[in-house]
């Protein structure tokens, strides 16, 4: 069973906390809230963000990756990995 769907539960439950907080910035920008609340808006919803592809992402390597048995299949996976924080990271 995949990491995502054994934890889909609780990612769902995050994700939907994201869709609460990104609500909660376009009301704000809709009503003209004063920036500095906006961007402390912003940067939590980029915090919870971030801390929801660190969870994926540590399951994702102990799953695809330190315990893939082909080296091949394994190499792969690490070249996704680095694309992707190559890319997050830009």
């Amino acid at each position: 069973m995949s990491h995502i769907v054994r934890n889909q539960a609780k990612l769902l439950a995050r994700t939907r906390r994201i869709g609460g907080q990104l609500a909660a910035i376009e009301r704000a920008l809709a009503d003209g809230t004063e920036c500095s609340a906006v961007l402390t808006q912003i940067a939590a919803v980029r915090g919870a963000v971030q801390g929801l592809l660190l969870e994926v992402l540590g399951e994702h390597l102990q799953e695809h990756v330190a315990e893939e048995a082909r080296n091949a299949v394994r190499k792969k996976e690490v070249a996704n990995v680095v694309a992707l924080l190559r890319s997050y990271m830009t």
